[in-house]
């Protein structure tokens, strides 16, 4: 793996993992994810963020280091943004390799640091707007930046260069390969990282859009001309591209968002199918985008996407045992967890012997405030009537998303 040069001084060192293991334990990545470290070199070398031991990342990582000549015993600091273990799970190794390094991180992180890893010594906390000089001109600043998206978090500016190092702000799934910049990648691919993006989004940081505003409103006096992020592209073309996305994601947290619908329903002898392909004729009809995700075949990490971008929803399960369908329960859970707040929501699903979902459904989403239409339910298969009826409810559904400011 070689190191890319973003300035005289600045180079990324990226590892790509194409592993089959879940992000975060939760989240699938079938087309991977990037670790990206950063090297800065003045007198003093600093490397900003680590990897954990994934993939082969400490190879790849020793293997761009060695293209610039540098050694891990070289390196004088480590910086740590972020303490998630993706970015520091290698630390122990590190520092038998590097024991001269000083690691530096917020006062939260260094106790991380010391509770994680079992490291006291050559620690130094750092506050908002405090400086490491280089040498050679070369210094940088911390800014902290809480809950982007652990309470630890901090970004890492660099002024001659322009760069800004935030660690999981700014990022994105997806496997980088030997292009790492936003101008080396076409439109088309351009558009595969962007519905990434929407995804890493919305499995990450969504709970915590209000801190990304904030975060964006206290770096705004930077001129920052390239934004350097631990997962993801690399954006030394047009880093206001990516602030923008981020902006425009964090106001989805508020809504109303796109005018779209998400269905997401689950179905277990395709009585409650039939309603949802009669909901989706409907919302059709009105020329309403839409999208389907089938709950347990695909994974939440998908439907949350969609689901968190999209004004309208409609949550489709039969009865099971007198309640939910259990894996939308799973998936109201993971709404709740997300704060997936002030969507324009349809219920619908069949029953067997008796109902019981819509109780527990309704107790269910009662912290989400959403605003939602009469539900729909049935016996068995649905009649000709109800599916009439079941049309009539998608288009209305689609009619009240449309009305969105």
């Amino acid at each position: 793996m070689k190191a890319h040069k973003i300035s005289d001084s600045v180079y990324c060192l990226h590892a790509d993992i194409e592993a089959p293991d879940l992000f975060e334990g939760i989240w699938p990545i079938p087309q991977g994810v990037s670790l990206n470290s950063y090297m800065v070199k003045g007198d003093k070398i600093a490397l900003i963020d680590l990897i954990r031991d994934w993939g082969g990342a400490p190879k790849q990582l020793e293997e761009a280091m060695s293209d610039v000549g540098i050694r891990f015993d070289q390196v004088d600091y480590l910086i740590l943004n972020h303490l998630e273990p993706d970015h520091t799970g290698w630390l122990r190794e590190f520092r038998q390799k590097s024991p001269k390094a000083e690691i530096i991180s917020t006062a939260k992180g260094i106790n991380l640091v010391k509770s994680f890893y079992k490291i006291e010594d050559g620690l130094r906390a750092v506050k908002d707007g405090e400086t490491l000089d280089l040498g050679k001109g070369k210094v940088l600043t911390f800014r902290e930046a809480p809950n982007i998206h652990w309470p630890e978090t901090m970004v890492t500016w660099d002024g001659e260069s322009g760069t800004l190092f935030p660690c999981d702000a700014f990022g994105s799934y997806r496997a980088l390969g030997d292009r790492i910049f936003d101008d080396e990648f076409s439109p088309a691919e351009h558009e595969v990282f962007e519905k990434e993006c929407l995804r890493y989004y919305a499995n990450i940081v969504a709970s915590f859009s209000v801190f990304v505003v904030k975060a964006v409103e206290k770096l705004a006096g930077l001129d920052i001309k390239c934004i350097a992020p631990s997962h993801g592209i690399v954006w030394r073309k047009s880093p206001k591209t990516i602030i923008d996305r981020y902006l425009k994601y964090a106001s989805y947290a508020k809504g109303p968002a796109e005018k779209e619908i998400a269905i997401v329903w689950g179905s277990m002898y395709g009585n409650t199918k039939q309603g949802v392909d009669a909901v989706a004729r409907g919302i059709e009809s009105e020329g309403v985008p839409y999208s389907l995700h089938r709950i347990p075949d695909e994974s939440v990490s998908f439907a949350l996407a969609d689901v968190y971008k999209s004004s309208g929803l409609v949550i489709a399960m039969p009865t099971y045992e007198y309640a939910m369908f259990p894996p939308m329960s799973n998936v109201l859970d993971i709404f709740r967890r997300k704060h997936i707040t002030g969507k324009t929501v349809l219920r619908i699903g069949s029953w067997g012997w008796v109902g019981g979902a819509k109780k527990d459904y309704e107790a269910a989403i009662e912290p989400l405030k959403w605003t939602s239409l009469e539900s729909k339910e049935w016996a068995g298969a649905p009649t000709e009537e109800e599916v009439l009826a079941l049309e009539e409810k998608g288009r209305e559904l689609a009619r009240a998303v449309k009305l969105l400011a």
